[in-house]
């Protein structure tokens, strides 16, 4: 289930206006070189951001969420038409063979439930050529990321073309073990609506996501770091194997 800020159609709109600093999607980027994929699946892909680079770079792209509001969001922008558009997830794929599967920003943390975390790494999996990567990033729980997870760190204020002034904080709920819970407060200046999110995302330990893969038949290449948050973050580079 996809959380509220990604269901609703006026929060939806107003995502790539609160994330644009998007300078994480570089290296996953140059890893789509480095790889030499010439197809992809980005699974979670929201707003489409991510999957209209890849396929600005020329690749065969293939973008899924379950949240329907940010996918008419994705189909509505420049250069959609590239993309095949699915609205689900990764565990119920239609025949994929693609190069490279990505999970960028907290798309593999907002997948909490085990059955459904294995579901979607089998998933990727089955869409993989032999030989293919996943590719994803998970913030590591020694850093405790969600202690800034406060009004005083996370208020903003834009202007969204149509809307007027949006104001936006977070402020945590919860920590119950790896899973933290969140909520994303959002107030539009034109007419006083208020509306809230809340998500939770899992923190899960950097041994513990190798042997997920492992047991899901990936070859773990490497854990990079992110650029853009060294020493936040888990980069993990796997691998589909040739042969069985």
């Amino acid at each position: 289930m996809a959380d509220e800020c990604f269901r609703h159609p006026r929060l939806a709109a107003l995502y790539d206006v609160f994330d644009t600093d998007r300078g994480d999607l570089g290296p996953y980027l140059d890893m789509a070189g480095e790889f030499g994929a010439r197809s992809a699946l980005d699974i979670g892909c929201g707003t489409g951001v991510f999957a209209l680079l890849l396929a600005g770079r020329g690749l065969e792209t293939v973008g899924v969420d379950p949240a329907g509001a940010c996918l008419d969001v994705a189909r509505g922008k420049a250069g959609a038409g590239r993309v095949r558009w699915i609205l689900g997830d990764a565990t119920s794929l239609p025949a994929l063979r693609v190069d490279l599967a990505t999970m960028t920003a907290n798309v593999a943390q907002e997948i909490t439930g085990r059955s459904a975390w294995r579901g979607t790494l089998r998933g990727a999996y089955e869409a993989l050529r032999p030989g293919g990567h996943l590719v994803f990033e998970t913030r590591d729980p020694a850093r405790r990321a969600w202690e800034e997870w406060t009004r005083a760190h996370t208020h903003k204020v834009a202007e969204y073309p149509g809307t007027g002034t949006v104001e936006s904080w977070c402020h945590l709920l919860d920590v119950s073990g790896p899973l933290v819970t969140f909520r994303w407060t959002y107030v539009f200046g034109a007419d006083g609506e208020v509306l809230t999110s809340d998500s939770t995302l899992r923190f899960r330990e950097r041994d513990e996501v190798a042997a997920d893969l492992a047991d899901q038949g990936y070859v773990v290449r490497e854990v990079r770091e992110a650029p853009d948050r060294p020493g936040r973050e888990f980069v993990f580079v796997a691998r589909r194997p040739q042969t069985a």
